[in-house]
């Protein structure tokens, strides 16, 4: 009597589609995550806030703030946050626009010169929906790069 044997070709031949696949899918993996580190910071000790300082936070209540500005919606419905912020940026690049009207530099580079930066600030019991929301928000009016502003590391 013959005793049963399994046959193993067809489980060898899908290995090898399986390998063929992951060596092709494995180059399109994203090999970094960047990110900018802030350098040394210098003496700060003045306590002013740098004039082009965009912080958008949400209040413990839920509510938007601009730097001072209040009310501008809540994390739930963000839109005047929108609307301020794409109103700051159209400023800043009026300003931009119009200091190289009257400076002597052939081309400028309009985008690059408007400073678009934007931090959030939440309190650690926000939920992460509104945190997401704000930075979708934030985003949507143009601003670039956005941070996290983490107070209280330890």
């Amino acid at each position: 009597m013959n005793k049963p044997t399994i046959n193993v070709t067809p489980l060898i031949d899908v290995l090898l589609v399986l390998l063929i696949i992951f060596m092709v899918v494995a180059p399109l993996r994203p090999s970094s995550f960047k990110t900018r580190i802030p350098s040394e910071s210098s003496d700060l000790s003045n306590g002013d806030p740098h004039p082009l300082l965009l912080v958008a936070a949400i209040e413990s209540d839920g509510s938007l703030s601009l730097n001072s500005q209040r009310d501008l919606g809540t994390a739930a419905d963000p839109s005047k946050l929108t609307e301020r912020l794409r109103k700051v940026f159209a400023e800043r690049k009026a300003i931009v626009q119009d200091s190289i009207v009257s400076s002597k530099d052939p081309e400028p580079n309009e985008e690059g010169s408007v400073e678009r930066t934007v931090f959030v600030k939440a309190p650690r019991n926000a939920s992460y929906g509104a945190v997401a929301g704000v930075i979708d928000a934030v985003k949507l009016s143009g601003a670039y790069p956005i941070g996290l502003q983490i107070d209280g590391l330890q």
